[in-house]
């Protein structure tokens, strides 16, 4: 975390350090080793009232054994910190609130332990909690960052309200920069609209917006999910082949959503029963952990350099931003990505979408855009608010 030393922590803090950093702790073990469908809850059981039993002073040792923990032990974990919390507080004690600070300035700590540690130091000094919010801006944690920007966005709409329109988009474009939630952004991005001041939304996500796509190939019965068509076996965009109603060609694609909606019905009419491919090459300066964030409501697989990602053969369950988030590798230069959509027979209304949006960032959620991005296209007009 930028913008926080541990010294100023203890001055916020206003207490003598260290209750417990390094206390000793009854052994976690059995609880990281629960699994699935009870497996090791026994043995785990006991080791939770041990672990529960502790004082404060082993709260750190047991934010620790999370970053390691799986969802199941996390939770087991989770419990023993509250319930240490709870007794702790009842009784009149303390907390060890600087190790909590901390353990929540070490950005190498989990996401959701450190969550826990900032939950708790806001519990017992709120307002030290608030001073701290404001570093948060461009921590790796989704909750923290949101924590941090809904701060800057609440300066905003004060000084919009004082009628300083000018400052006001001023801190409402910083908020923006460091905004990764989608339903955050878009309020803001709609802020900054009012302002008459532009956005990039997909520029500012990564969304994907040129493709290439080919269809409709057959999938009746749902038979077309599993079934290897042509462009699962090479990428040749001058090929042309035979699909469900006759020869199918690869054609250019260009999304002008703003959040980037890949919409086969455009190109290829309102169908049903269909497969559909979309291609397009992303330009990496090097090589680099990545994640490809996937929204749609139809069945799909993803691609990568040849490699599928991952799939999944589900429809209409529902469609939002970062639905899917598949880890990935991408190559220095050009990488190719191929998308597979599958759109099955239902007819009732909210069954007609076939599409997807796909976009390129980092853990956090920060858009890595490609050396060969070309300018965002004009977007569609959004419908006037009533």
């Amino acid at each position: 975390m930028k913008g926080f030393s541990k010294t100023l922590l203890s001055v916020l803090i206003g207490i003598t350090p260290g209750l417990g950093l390094m206390a000793e702790l009854p052994t976690a073990k059995p609880i990281l080793g629960v699994g699935s469908e009870g497996k090791g809850n026994k043995d785990a059981s006991q080791a939770w009232k041990k672990l529960a039993g502790s004082d404060a002073a082993a709260l750190i040792s047991i934010l620790g054994e999370m970053n390691d923990a799986g969802p199941v032990s996390a939770n087991w974990l989770r419990g023993a910190v509250e319930t240490i919390v709870d007794r702790t507080l009842k009784s009149g004690g303390e907390l060890p609130l600087e190790d909590l600070g901390n353990f929540l300035l070490d950005t190498s700590n989990a996401v959701k332990p450190r969550n826990l540690a900032f939950s708790l130091i806001e519990r017992v000094k709120p307002e030290t909690a608030a001073t701290l919010v404001p570093g948060l801006l461009n921590d790796p944690s989704p909750e923290l960052r949101r924590l941090a920007v809904g701060g800057l966005a609440d300066q905003a709409e004060a000084l919009l309200k004082d009628g300083k329109k000018a400052e006001a988009a001023v801190v409402y474009r910083q908020a923006l920069s460091f905004s990764r939630e989608a339903s955050q952004t878009q309020k803001i991005a709609e802020a900054l609209t009012d302002l008459g001041q532009g956005v990039d939304l997909p520029r500012h996500f990564g969304f994907l917006m040129h493709w290439s796509v080919i269809g409709p190939f057959d999938n009746t019965d749902r038979g077309g999910f599993a079934r290897e068509f042509p462009p699962e076996r090479e990428i040749k965009l001058s090929s042309s082949y035979s699909g469900k109603a006759g020869k199918v060609s690869w054609r250019s694609f260009v999304s002008r959503h703003e959040y980037g909606k890949v919409d086969f019905n455009k190109p290829f009419g309102m169908l049903k029963q269909v497969v559909g491919y979309a291609y397009t090459e992303f330009e990496s300066p090097t090589e680099q952990q990545v994640e490809l964030r996937l929204g749609t409501k139809n069945a799909w697989k993803v691609w990568l350099n040849g490699k599928l990602l991952f799939e999944r053969d589900e429809y209409h369950r529902g469609q939002r931003i970062d639905q899917y988030a598949l880890p990935a590798t991408l190559k220095a230069g050009m990488n190719q990505i191929l998308v597979k959509s599958c759109q099955n027979e239902q007819e009732q209304s909210w069954t007609k979408e076939w599409e997807f949006q796909l976009r390129v960032c980092d853990s956090t959620g920060t858009a890595i855009l490609a050396a060969n991005r070309p300018p965002t296209p004009e977007l569609e007009k959004k419908a006037a608010k009533k």
